[in-house]
């Protein structure tokens, strides 16, 4: 990169993310089908919510998703994390379902569902146990299990990629290591320089335009502040949950978080010590 260059912004960055896949479709089919290496490749695919208002950027809720639907009407939820927070698997399950339940014109007819398929690309470790230390590429189907053989139906599947893992692993496709390569190594040039995968390509100019728009910067900047910002509160949350542990100062600490109204209730519950029930019952009672 030239000295006079802007510095590149990070392509994790969810904004940065958001822009460059919801821009350009195609490259969006690209990594779902190299994520999905083993299914049939899709031709495809439509943003169902592509607008980045101001009001969705600087919103309260801090995940900026891509919701896509492929020309087999099979939908997607591609979002990239690059921290860990409490109930991961929770919220991820939820928002899967919700994409189900939310397939309009179906009424009783449930053969009309479409599978819900969500790929998220984790830059940390979420399964850290030894024995999952030569995984990083993961698929979550409804299986029985004493028979995993045996799928109960194809309406939900969940990808996961731990990024830094499946860096550090190699030996996958050549197209998923090089969407991997780019993700990890935006700022090596020699190693971009190797990539000759012409999707990823194309990705790595779009990052580079991006990166030299001071708009885009701003709000890249900003929402890393955020993510930040909610760390804080989490940290801080928890910190004086640990301290008070009375029913009562966890009440407090809950009705804080609320009234913050960045946080969802899963995490709420998990750090103000309250059962799930009893913070959903806090946010109905809580005047907005």
């Amino acid at each position: 990169m030239a000295d006079n260059a802007p510095e590149l912004l990070d392509p994790k960055n969810d904004y940065v993310f958001f822009r460059v896949f919801s821009e350009e479709p195609e490259l969006l089919v690209d990594l779902i089908n190299a994520v999905r290496f083993q299914e049939p490749p899709i031709i495809e695919v439509s943003l169902l919510d592509p607008r980045l208002t101001a009001e969705r950027l600087s919103g309260k809720r801090l995940v900026l998703d891509l919701k896509a639907i492929d020309e087999q009407g099979q939908r997607y939820n591609v979002e990239m994390q690059v921290r860990r927070f409490p109930a991961w698997s929770a919220r991820g399950t939820l928002y899967l379902a919700r994409m189900l339940s939310e397939q309009s014109g179906v009424g009783e007819d449930y053969g009309q569902l479409k599978p819900v398929i969500g790929i998220h690309l984790l830059d940390f470790a979420l399964f850290a146990a030894p024995e999952q230390a030569d995984q990083a590429l993961w698929c979550f189907e409804l299986r029985d299990r004493d028979r995993p053989a045996v799928r109960l139906g194809r309406e939900l599947q969940l990808n996961v990629v731990e990024l830094r893992k499946a860096d550090a692993l190699g030996h996958l496709p050549a197209r998923l290591s090089a969407w991997i390569a780019y993700f990890e190594h935006w700022r090596e040039e020699a190693v971009m320089n190797t990539l000759t995968h012409p999707p990823v390509q194309k990705a790595r100019g779009k990052l580079h335009t991006m990166s030299a728009d001071e708009q885009a910067r701003y709000w890249a900047e900003a929402r890393e502040k955020a993510l930040r910002d909610e760390a804080t509160l989490l940290a801080e949350a928890r910190e004086q949950g640990l301290e008070k542990g009375s029913q009562a100062a966890r009440r407090a600490t809950a009705l804080a978080m609320l009234s913050d109204g960045q946080l969802d209730d899963a995490t709420i519950a998990r750090y103000s010590g309250l059962s799930l029930e009893v913070v959903q019952r806090l946010r109905q009672d809580t005047p907005h």
